[in-house]
């Protein structure tokens, strides 16, 4: 019953929350041609979500702790409502930019307030698995976005796609706050001065600057790339048509959904048999990299194929939250991945404007669509391998200090 009760409605808030991160990747074409965007103005548009929900991970922790994880995430899913309708009423970029922005800010805690509900309700020998049952959440939700949704769009438009989420979110919004019970009993929380040392804390710690880096390039990266840019890839670099992409597009979704619903099942007994979070970490994205350089470099015909794994093992990005979590007291544990949290789409937000800034520049200096595409990918892959190695070097020493 509690399952039901508390479960249930976070999953289906981040549902919705990963659906919003990745529709854009889809729709993208559709508000091109309507608002004769170009590559930099559609990655400004798409990544003001990435901003908005950067801006609120430091004092989503505090309010977490200070209000609880039904009032804030119910409060907050009003906001990404009107964003949702501002957004299907816009008709500049500034009003879709403004909606977008609201969007990103309501869902801001979708993860950080599951995870904190969890931690309060359920014992921690079954975090593992609600961690990889939400993120299936999530997967559904971007999974959603892609060919589910461009099918939507040769029935209706984006704007009446954009009404239908409004009233979806308001909708989660009411049955989270009504179903999800409060927690009786909980220690009272700290004094603001003292949450803010908490903060400080983390970002002084080495243990916290060895993640950081790979949140910003690789899982950032990563989400700029399924948000938007993919779709900009698969039509521009490979010349698919928009369906063609956006079924590529859903078989990587379904083999994310397949790798989170298998890191639940399985990490805590890989740990036990010596196979450590953070080494399945380092295995994941080291192959999600070779994966991307495949796809950079176009050395297989197999483009399917080299999606679909590109998806699965940047999955693994998910470790990355609770080994960066892991480095602190559990008193610390809620800033440590809001602060994680905000790295990752502070990364998520630059890649993905930068990318469009690049791609615009460079077609205006005579490159085409294709080449500019391409060159925008390998600078966003050199960047990724430099945070890996650093992830890597950073572990190596940390194991030579600790011995």
């Amino acid at each position: 019953m509690l399952w039901l009760k508390l479960f249930l409605p976070f999953a289906g808030a981040y549902f919705l929350s990963y659906l919003y991160r990745t529709a854009n990747a889809v729709i993208g074409p559709a508000l091109t041609e309507e608002l004769a965007l170009g590559a930099g103005s559609l990655g400004l548009l798409t990544s003001a979500y990435f901003l908005a929900f950067a801006a609120a991970q430091l004092p989503l922790g505090m309010l977490l702790d200070r209000f609880g994880a039904r009032r804030v995430e119910s409060g907050l899913l009003l906001i990404a409502a009107s964003g949702a309708l501002f957004f299907a009423l816009g008709h500049s970029i500034a009003d879709l930019v403004i909606g977008r922005g609201l969007i990103g800010l309501g869902v801001s805690a979708c993860l950080m307030a599951a995870f904190k509900a969890f931690s309060l309700w359920f014992p921690p020998e079954r975090q593992a698995s609600l961690t990889g049952w939400i993120m299936t959440a999530g997967g559904l939700g971007a999974l959603a976005a892609t060919a589910p949704l461009e099918a939507a769009l040769h029935i209706t438009g984006w704007r009446e796609v954009f009404f239908g989420l409004a009233g979806l979110t308001l909708a989660v919004s009411v049955w989270l706050f009504f179903s999800v019970p409060e927690k009786q009993g909980s220690h009272p929380p700290e004094p603001l001065r003292a949450q803010w040392q908490g903060v400080k804390q983390v970002f002084s710690s080495a243990h916290f600057w060895r993640f950081a880096p790979l949140g910003m390039a690789g899982i950032g990266g990563f989400m700029a790339i399924q948000s938007l840019w993919s779709m900009s890839w698969l039509m521009q670099v490979n010349g698919f048509t928009r369906s063609v992409a956006a079924e590529h597009l859903a078989a990587m979704s379904i083999a994310m959904l397949i790798s989170y619903v298998l890191i639940g099942l399985l990490a805590t007994g890989l740990a036990r048999r010596g196979i450590k979070p953070v080494m399945l970490l380092g295995i994941g994205l080291g192959l999600s990299l070779c994966a991307l350089a495949l796809i950079v470099t176009q050395a297989s015909n197999h483009t399917m194929l080299l999606w679909i794994a590109y998806g699965t093992f940047s999955s693994f990005g998910t470790l990355a939250y609770s080994q960066a979590a892991g480095g602190f007291p559990v008193s610390l544990s809620g800033r440590a991945n809001t602060a994680f949290n905000l790295m990752v789409f502070l990364g998520a937000f630059g890649a993905q404007w930068s990318m469009g800034l690049l791609i615009e520049f460079l077609q205006k200096q005579g490159q085409n669509a294709a080449t500019a595409d391409r060159t925008a990918f390998l600078t966003l892959l050199g960047v990724q391998i430099i945070a890996y190695l650093w992830f890597c070097l950073a572990g190596y020493r940390a194991t030579r200090s600790a011995a």
